[in-house]
């Protein structure tokens, strides 16, 4: 999640633990704290793969963060010595805060590695969209109020906590609706007898009521949308390919390893001219995913390792009306070759 939003939920456990207690300094300390993890992207990586799949590694362990907290809670009590007797309280409070930023990347699809060192996949359950105001606001008009408001009534207090449940009952939201979600475009699939190896689906952006669904298989992948509001079950699915083929003998090449694993097996592969290109399918729409990764060139008649370049994403702000109208009507065609989409396009 962005930054000010895991700052306010760090800030909002911190009053909801420590607040009537302490004051705004559990409010502040506990911002700071859930801050902290995102530091990683100040790190100076010598490869763009390393950058990319190294971000949420490390300072978003739990091991790692239950092993700073202590650290923490002893510099708070070195600056603010009279704390030194709600120890146990900072000692609960901190690693609530620490933990809870990379447990809420959890719910994004970037993917988390909260189990490092062990060799696991990162965790990106995808039911809420990096950036969703719905979720973020009542955390920060409570953790304001609590800031603002006379420490002599519980007024601030009451409100911060509220604005907690409020953004808590959201995320719960989030969960049901991918579950309904992806529910339906399972069944579309099985329906349309559409061949795939695995699914993944995430909320389309700054929203929970338009969803997205990419379909794997083998050398090509589906792109469908389903609303929540949605009345049919046709749900259209696009066919796009995947050149699996450009892979071959690049299988041992480190960025590529990485990438088929940062990305849980949801990657494309195109061609660009004699570059060889590989996509994360989980972030962003047919063709305009985030991350893109030159990887190889071909040589015929077979692909030579490069050093990995990241490929600037091209923004198409105005995708956003798409996405808003085909939330509440199923005829707006959201994809590359689409309706309202190509007058964009043909527009500018």
């Amino acid at each position: 999640m962005d930054t000010v939003t895991q700052m306010a939920l760090g800030a909002a456990i911190g009053e909801a633990t420590l607040g009537r207690r302490v004051g705004n300094k559990a409010i502040v300390w506990s911002a700071i704290v859930a801050g902290i993890p995102d530091l990683d992207i100040l790190v100076p990586f010598d490869d763009v793969i390393k950058s990319f799949t190294y971000h949420r590694s490390v300072t978003h362990s739990l091991l790692v963060l239950a092993l700073t907290t202590p650290l923490v809670v002893w510099l708070i009590t070195k600056i603010h010595p009279r704390e030194i007797h709600n120890r146990n309280r900072w000692l609960l409070t901190i690693f609530l805060a620490f933990a809870s930023h990379p447990l809420l990347d959890c719910f994004t699809a970037y993917g988390t590695q909260i189990f490092w060192p062990l060799p696991m996949s990162p965790v990106a359950w995808s039911s809420i969209f990096i950036i969703d105001p719905i979720y973020s606001l009542p955390m920060l008009v409570g953790v304001i109020c609590a800031l603002v408001m006379s420490r002599e009534t519980d007024r601030g207090h009451l409100i911060s906590r509220y604005g907690l449940i409020v953004s808590s009952i959201y995320l719960g939201w989030t969960v049901t609706a991918k579950t309904i979600a992806e529910s339906s475009f399972e069944k579309a699939l099985r329906e349309q007898n559409i061949s795939y190896t695995q699914i993944f689906t995430t909320p389309s952006a700054f929203n929970s009521l338009l969803w997205r669904a990419v379909a794997r298989a083998d050398s090509a992948y589906y792109e469908g949308y389903y609303s929540v509001f949605d009345t049919g079950e046709n749900i259209r699915f696009q066919r796009y390919p995947s050149e699996d083929a450009l892979l071959a003998n690049l299988e041992d090449h480190w960025p590529v390893e990485r990438l088929k694993w940062f990305t849980l097996g949801f990657y494309s592969i195109s061609r660009l001219q004699q570059d060889i290109i590989i996509s994360d399918l989980r972030m962003g729409i047919e063709p305009h995913y985030v991350f893109r990764f030159k990887v190889a060139e071909l040589d015929n008649p077979h692909p030579n390792p490069v050093v990995p370049e990241y490929l600037n994403a091209v923004r198409d702000w105005n995708l956003l009306s798409v996405i808003w109208a085909r939330i509440w009507s199923e005829s707006v065609y959201l994809g590359p070759r689409g309706g309202r989409q190509l007058d964009y396009e043909k527009r500018n």
